[in-house]
């Protein structure tokens, strides 16, 4: 079992007020200003418009699938067509996903700083706060892929009737997630292929068929994988019921999954014209290219958004995945690489990916495995007994002081000093 959920700390207290408060204080402070700008910018230009669309049973956005765009037609149905409508379950599934992080490292590990420090270094790492307050699909997808894998965690060594319901939970989160978008498929199979590992690694070849192996004794491989894979892929295409409504030519069969993908692929393929802030993996992860989200005069004053990872943290994060695949393979603690390989492979994706456009934001989860990797070193340094300790503290305070430095320039507040306002901020040409 110690391959996913570490046991050296098992006996540490929960900290599952600190879980919640971390989730609402987020969530306060993506509503605080979300209707500004009242008008739609960047990536909203597409998805909300489809959105709208979708209302009236039309086709639009048919490289994605639905249903991302079916929860920002709900909040306009409900809400009416208005900005903070558009960008309500952005900052609602943010927030869950938040939450839904911090369960999955407390489940994994069992260790109650780390666990903290890992929701604090997300919700300040910026690229999960501005993703939660615009209307795109990406944390409609990402809150509930980390709802998937909290679920997946959390029913390891649960007692049979738990474990049943916490895999469901995983099976239905990882299909919606899915259904939102599909940059999480990487993350997406890993629940899948952890079961089939721990199996492996206490049943060796003989993982068919033996009665109460783990990792969840009672459930057997083909149950597993119908809740880790037939569910998922059953509840991902049930997303798509509005198109099979579609009037005219664009109606989808029910049954024709495969050629609907290939269509998929195809309109996302033929996106070829090069765009401005187009950039590639490995200038991700140095946070080398800035996306300028909006920098202009709206609603009454220069207002901007820039998309770049926090300076200090998404940096600290590249030695820590280091150190946590070092330790986690010397102390066999699995869960250290788990992480790591989350982190690798939703990046991986993206390297051998043929899609000629990609942007930062494909960096959004990826970023986030990297800030429970921080967390394990930062833990482990604060559990010193030498003068080192000062590092982790001192790394929190660097880690919020950098998101309360560029707070103006990624929450669209009011900036003083007109058309060159925001150069104090570009300390790197590449992010102007």
């Amino acid at each position: 079992m110690s391959l996913i959920r570490g046991t050296a700390n098992s006996t540490e207290r929960d900290p599952i007020v600190w879980c919640w408060a971390i989730a609402l204080a987020f969530l306060t402070l993506c509503i605080w200003g979300i209707a500004i700008p009242t008008r739609l910018y960047f990536d909203e230009i597409h998805y909300v418009p489809a959105a709208r669309k979708l209302l009236q049973l039309q086709a639009a956005n048919r490289e994605h699938p639905l249903f991302g765009k079916e929860m920002i037609a709900l909040s306009i149905a409900a809400f009416g067509d208005r900005s903070w409508a558009w960008r309500l379950p952005s900052v609602l599934f943010g927030a869950l996903g938040l939450f839904a992080f911090v369960r999955l490292v407390w489940w994994s590990s069992r260790r109650r700083c780390a666990t903290i420090l890992a929701g604090l270094l997300l919700a300040t790492n910026f690229t999960w706060y501005i993703q939660s307050r615009i209307a795109m699909l990406d944390m409609v997808s990402a809150g509930l892929l980390m709802v998937g894998l909290w679920q997946f965690a959390a029913a390891l060594g649960q007692e049979i009737r738990i474990a049943r319901l916490r895999l469901a939970c995983c099976g239905v989160a990882l299909g919606l997630a899915m259904g939102a978008k599909w940059s999480g498929v990487p993350a997406i199979v890993m629940p899948g292929l952890a079961f089939v590992a721990l199996r492996l690694r206490e049943s060796g070849w003989r993982i068919v068929g033996r009665a109460g192996a783990g990792p969840i004794p009672g459930v057997s491989l083909v149950e597993a994988f119908l809740w880790l894979g037939v569910l998922p892929l059953a509840v991902y295409w049930a997303t798509f019921t509005p198109a099979m409504f579609y009037p005219g030519s664009l109606k989808l069969d029910p049954w024709d999954f495969i050629g609907q993908h290939e269509t998929m692929i195809r309109l996302q393929d033929s996106v070829r014209k090069p765009h401005p802030y187009r950039s590639v993996w490995y200038q991700w992860i140095v946070d080398w290219r800035a996306i300028w989200y909006l920098y202009e005069p709206v609603d009454g004053a220069q207002r901007g958004i820039v998309l770049i990872g926090n300076p200090f943290s998404m940096l600290a994060g590249l030695p820590a995945l280091v150190w946590c695949l070092w330790r986690g393979f010397v102390r066999r603690e699995g869960y250290r690489i788990a992480f790591a390989i989350l982190y690798l492979a939703c990046l991986c994706v993206w390297i051998v990916n043929g899609k000629p456009i990609q942007f930062y934001y494909h960096y959004l989860l990826p970023g986030a495995f990297l800030m429970a990797c921080l967390a394990f070193a930062l833990d482990d340094i604060g559990q010193r007994r030498d003068h080192w300790r000062w590092i982790a503290p001192a790394s929190l305070v660097a880690a919020f002081g950098m998101f309360g430095w560029f707070f103006p320039i990624i929450s669209a507040t009011k900036l003083a000093g007109g058309k060159q306002a925001f150069a104090k901020w570009m300390w790197l040409r590449s992010w102007r």
